[in-house]
């Protein structure tokens, strides 16, 4: 099967089970030809049982709703529409009304998944005296115009148009002011957090809104991954040289693994031998090749050094891991063998499943993540840096396509994408000159070894805006929760990271002559 072909499929097989599962389309069309940007969207919960981990003990938070605008940039009736945002809170350490209020930009998901998963702020939370609050993105979770349920919100363009970064921003902004008031806190400093496209939001909120929030935390914020930024093939590069970096054969174990798999598929007896070796859940032998391409790219990105169980459970140093599976195979010498047992690394680390789970099993969206990503992946958000696929990686050559890409979208979504809009309003362009002239107060996380690092800000910019760069690091790793097995690479980071916000909040505090509160 050739590369394209099975992108192809792959894609039409989450644009299927969108229009399935959720009963309704934004549009007919057909279909998005090229891979959305990697994303949580297209994850699941691979651990035994099904079940995702239990949140840290110190994650405790009251659910409240704000009552949002539905347009904040027109006076058209349909404007003054309303929906209920939701939004986490934690006051148990809160200072009072100087003290600073520590927020997250919610990404594209359930924001309580998040709230569980960004240790950095529950543990930074004492010792500035914050307040914490998660605010949940619109048309994510239970943040849902028009009715409060998902086919409502996605059932046309009409409705799926007020999903915008613009738009996700502004509600950041009202909920923050409106919060501030009712606390009688209007002096209170802001400091705004996030990870991946979360960290995209907590950098253009600082850009945009530096009346509202005096600093942000953007780890692992490809702000550079968008169209006319940055290299094309440069996402799916970094992934290749994550796993060439660990095993020369475990590079080509994988390189050569595609043909081999192509040509078992095309036989009757070779798809019972894929059958056979994988274990495949009712025998979805079909499904082999887009799940070692997703186990790929996703361990690539959670190469932390330490287990995690975000939203599947993988050992520390996944990549090392399935090289290991690779070079060392317990079910054979044979590169389909060698490929289940790294596959095993990755989706079943627990020994949990009793087999492997198919495309259908796995695209159930637990965390309503995927409609919504559809849309900004194919409007505004134009990630190119993860279209192309070069002769050299770990997967099949794929040639960037812009072309192709953004008219499948617009069959998918009926809306003409615009994949210069973001970098028209956010900036982009020479960046680095233009945000030493008009920025400050900017922390970019990125570890080396995630492939979002290629559309990141790799050095820093001025003395406040500061490039925080890890060789060994993964996806926004330095936000998860801090634990004893972390390298010293990893503490260091997080030490630079609180004193850089102190240096903020210090200075904050002498501008508005305001009795510090970090004594």
């Amino acid at each position: 099967m050739a590369r394209a072909a099975m992108t192809i499929h792959l894609v039409a097989s989450l644009l299927l089970l969108f229009l399935s599962s959720c009963c309704h389309a934004v549009a007919a069309g057909a279909g998005v030809r090229g891979r959305l940007p990697p994303t949580l969207a297209t994850w699941r919960q691979y651990a035994a049982g099904g079940a995702a981990a239990a949140p840290p003990l110190v994650v405790q938070y009251e659910t409240r709703y704000f009552t949002q605008r539905l347009d904040h940039f027109n006076e058209l009736p349909a404007s003054n529409g309303t929906f209920r945002q939701r939004y986490l809170v934690n006051g148990t350490f809160w200072g009072g009304a100087a003290a600073p209020v520590f927020v997250y930009a919610g990404n594209e998901g359930d924001v309580a998944l998040f709230a569980s998963n960004t240790g950095f702020m529950w543990e930074a939370a004492p010792r500035f005296r914050a307040m914490l609050v998660f605010v949940e993105h619109r048309y994510y979770g239970e943040s849902l115009p028009f009715g409060g349920t998902r086919a409502a919100a996605f059932a046309d363009a009409s409705a799926a148009g007020y999903l915008t970064t613009a738009q996700a921003l502004a509600d950041f902004a009202e909920l923050i002011l409106s919060l501030k008031s009712n606390l009688t806190a209007c002096k209170a400093p802001v400091v705004i957090f996030g990870g991946s496209y979360g960290g995209m939001l907590a950098a253009w909120m600082r850009m945009k809104y530096p009346h509202i929030v005096m600093g942000a935390v953007a780890s692992s914020a490809p702000i550079l991954g968008l169209n006319g930024l940055s290299d094309p093939y440069s996402f799916y590069n970094v992934v290749s040289n994550d796993f060439k970096s660990e095993s020369k054969h475990c590079y080509d174990v994988l390189r050569n693994s595609w043909s081999e798999m192509y040509k078992a598929l095309a036989t009757d007896a070779g798809r019972a031998r894929l059958n056979q070796t994988f274990n495949m859940c009712k025998g979805n032998v079909d499904d082999i090749p887009g799940l070692v391409e997703k186990a790929l790219i996703y361990g690539s990105m959670m190469d932390y050094p330490t287990p995690s169980n975000f939203l599947t459970s993988l050992p520390a140093y996944p990549v090392r891991e399935i090289c290991r599976a690779i070079d060392k195979p317990t079910s054979g010498n044979d590169t389909v063998s060698r490929i289940k047992d790294a596959m095993t690394i990755y989706y079943n680390s627990t020994g949990g499943l009793a087999c492997f789970p198919g495309a259908g099993a796995e695209d159930d969206d637990p965390y309503g993540m995927f409609p919504g990503w559809t849309w900004q992946a194919c409007t505004e958000v134009i990630m190119t840096m993860s279209y192309g696929i070069g002769n050299a990686t770990v997967f099949p050559p794929d040639p960037f396509n812009l072309t192709a890409y953004l008219a499948g979208c617009l069959a998918t979504t009926g809306v003409p994408p615009r994949p210069h809009w973001i970098q028209s309003y956010f900036g982009g362009y020479d960046i680095r000159n233009v945000l030493k002239r008009s920025g400050s107060n900017i922390i970019f996380f990125n570890g080396l070894r995630d492939p979002w690092s290629a559309g990141g800000i790799l050095k820093s910019i001025s003395n406040s805006i500061i490039a925080l760069v890890e060789p060994k690091g993964g996806h926004h790793v330095d936000l998860r929760f801090s634990t004893k097995e972390d390298p010293e690479w990893l503490k260091k980071v997080r030490r630079q990271e609180m004193r850089i916000i102190a240096d903020w909040l210090k200075q904050y505090y002498s501008d508005e002559a305001i009795d510090s509160m970090m004594n």
